[in-house]
């Protein structure tokens, strides 16, 4: 009888100790010029990233030229005084590098990622473009009529039309923040390269400005390559710009943006409220989540798995603007699509799932679901050294510490169930929401009027 074959296997793998994670700490200082500098070591990551922050907001836009922050942001690419945009665009291509920048009501970003073997090049084409941005005529007239062609687009997209309306009907009139980031087209239309220049010239600088450095800089003399790039680049002082306070109006109402025949429409429910500032951001960030902020939140369960109205509908909250002494404001809102004759419904079913959060609070269940999504993936979520400088970036423009974000985690998993639902209600009040519907006005003005939610007007899509 043949012996049978005995298979030796490998011994099974074991799971390591968890070992403790903790958001980097960053260290500071500044360059000769003025240019706040925060450097962040991560062994093992080889593509550096480096964010500039540009004390230029969208509030010193000159009257009539909204966009010029915008255009100038993505001019920053376009040329230097050493390198056409041909060939600027040739040489970042060269360093395996990619370069990009926008403007935002806190200021412009620019954001560079280069393999760590070509950071010097790449730094000297990004202090190149700080330095002597060429706002070739040619240029900036192209970079113009790339915006209008996006405007057609944007108001044609359902979501970037409720969101323009949605800021109209907040912020007054007189306020930045009531008009698109990007310009209009009677605004864009009027910038040439002139208006760029005047623009960067007066609020552009590195006194004002910092940069974030995150990567592996394991042999790299950071100081001497940044100051033979970055530390070049001059420029005035400058006093720091009066930050003022948001305002908005937050008055329960229902604006439907028309738009006949539209077989969706789009919810974007909002309003102004508390910032990173505030005490109780971690617990308006937990409740909200619970909220809304994935597939199994209370938002998802009620409008799409028991009802099917809905591919999802989400909560969140995002930072407008802050200031230096701890004011701010972050637009808190609710956003998704459902069909057109279930609008009504939707936002019936919408407003008791508020109700009913106000009334019976979250879950123990719900809320340690959604600590352990937020804090237990930060490891993953800042494994890249973009994700660590964008955050530091975020701490930078929002006049936060250094260890915000930190702190934050070790807050986030401290807030208990009352305090995430106290905070929850207090962010989304039944009757302190602006409603902004992209839809049939025909066929869902009647259903959404008899629900009671506020004074219903109906407005045009341009």
């Amino acid at each position: 009888m043949t012996e049978l074959a005995t298979m030796e296997f490998h011994p099974q793998p074991q799971a390591g100790e968890a070992r403790p994670w903790a958001f980097p700490a960053p260290e500071r200082g500044a360059l000769d010029n003025g240019l706040t500098l925060l450097r962040c070591h991560r062994p093992g990551q080889q593509v550096v990233a480096v964010e500039i922050l540009l004390a230029a907001p969208l509030e010193a836009e000159p009257q009539g030229l909204d966009g010029v922050a915008t255009i100038m942001a993505r001019a920053f690419t376009e040329g230097t005084d050493k390198h056409s945009a041909e060939e600027f665009a040739a040489e970042l291509e060269r360093c395996g590098a990619t370069l990009d920048a926008h403007a935002d009501h806190p200021g412009v970003r620019i954001s560079l990622e280069v393999p760590v073997s070509r950071l010097p090049k790449a730094l000297g084409l990004l202090a190149d473009a700080l330095r002597a941005p060429a706002f070739e005529d040619s240029e900036i007239e192209r970079l113009v009529r790339n915006r209008l062609d996006e405007i057609p687009h944007e108001t044609a997209n359902p979501a970037r039309r409720a969101a323009k309306e949605l800021s109209r009907q907040l912020f007054p009139a007189t306020s930045r923040m009531s008009r698109p980031r990007q310009g209009t087209e009677e605004t864009v239309t009027t910038i040439d390269s002139a208006a760029v220049r005047a623009f960067y010239e007066k609020h552009v600088r590195p006194a004002t400005a910092t940069a974030v450095v995150v990567g592996d800089l394991t042999g790299v003399d950071l100081d001497a390559l940044l100051g033979d790039t970055l530390g070049a680049w001059t420029g005035s002082q400058a006093q720091a710009r009066p930050i003022p306070p948001v305002t908005a109006d937050d008055t329960g109402r229902v604006i439907i943006v028309d738009r006949p025949g539209a077989v969706q429409t789009q919810l974007l429910i909002g309003r102004v409220g508390a910032d990173r500032h505030d005490r109780v951001w971690p617990a308006q960030v937990l409740g909200t989540y619970c909220l809304g902020g994935t597939l199994t939140s209370r938002l998802d369960r009620v409008l799409r798995e028991e009802k099917g109205y809905t591919y999802g509908v989400r909560a969140f909250g995002q930072v407008l603007r802050s200031a230096p002494d701890g004011t701010g404001a972050a637009m808190l809102a609710i956003s998704g699509s459902v069909d057109t004759p279930n609008t009504g419904p939707a936002l019936d079913d919408l407003w008791k799932v508020l109700r009913t959060l106000a009334a019976e609070g979250l879950t123990d269940a719900e809320r340690d679901i959604a600590v352990q999504n937020l804090v237990g993936v930060a490891p993953l979520k800042y494994e890249t050294a973009a994700a660590v400088a964008g955050t530091l970036a975020d701490q930078v423009e929002q006049y936060l510490p250094d260890d915000f974000q930190a702190t934050l985690y070790q807050q986030l998993a401290a807030t208990g169930t009352v305090e995430a639902t106290a905070a929850a209600v207090s962010a989304f009040p039944v009757d302190r929401l602006v409603t902004v519907l992209v839809g049939d006005a025909a066929q869902i003005e009647e259903p959404v009027r008899a629900l009671g939610i506020g004074e219903v007007s109906v407005v045009t899509a341009e």
